[in-house]
C-alpha cells in the first residue's frame, strides 16, 4: 500500500513537472545551428516546445502512444501554429490555446523546420 502510495505521488511529481512553468529564460538561450528562421526564434521554439510538449509526444517529441510525432509532419509553419493555438478536431487530446501568440509561432517555425 505505502508503496503504490509513493508510486503515485512521484509518477503525479514528474508528470506535472513534465508539464512546465512559464519560465522564459529558455528564450535568451541562441543555437548557430539551425539554418532556418531568426536563430533566437528558432532557439526559443524549440526550447518551448521540449517544455510544454514531451508530456504527451515523448522526450524526442517523436510521439508516443496515441500522440502522433512532431517531428517530420511535412505542414508549415502556419498550419502547425494554427493547430497550436485552436486545436484540432482530428487530435482531439490536443488542447486549444496551450501555446499562444508569439509563443506559438516561436514552436511552429521550429517544428516545421524539423525532418
Amino acid at each position: 500500500m505505502k508503496k503504490a502510495l509513493l508510486t503515485a505521488v512521484f509518477g503525479s511529481a514528474l508528470f506535472l513537472a513534465a508539464c512546465g512553468g512559464g519560465d522564459d529564460a529558455a528564450k535568451d538561450k541562441d543555437t548557430s545551428a539551425n539554418d532556418g528562421g531568426n536563430t533566437t526564434e528558432v532557439a526559443a521554439g524549440e526550447a518551448i516546445a521540449k517544455q510544454k510538449c514531451i508530456s504527451c509526444h515523448g522526450g524526442d517529441l517523436k510521439g508516443q502512444g496515441s500522440t502522433p510525432s512532431l517531428i517530420g509532419t511535412g505542414k508549415d509553419a502556419a498550419e502547425i501554429q494554427d493547430i497550436i493555438e485552436n486545436g484540432s478536431p482530428d487530435l482531439p487530446g490536443m488542447p486549444a490555446g496551450l501555446i499562444k501568440g508569439d509563443d506559438a509561432k516561436e514552436v511552429a517555425t521550429w517544428l516545421a523546420d524539423q525532418k
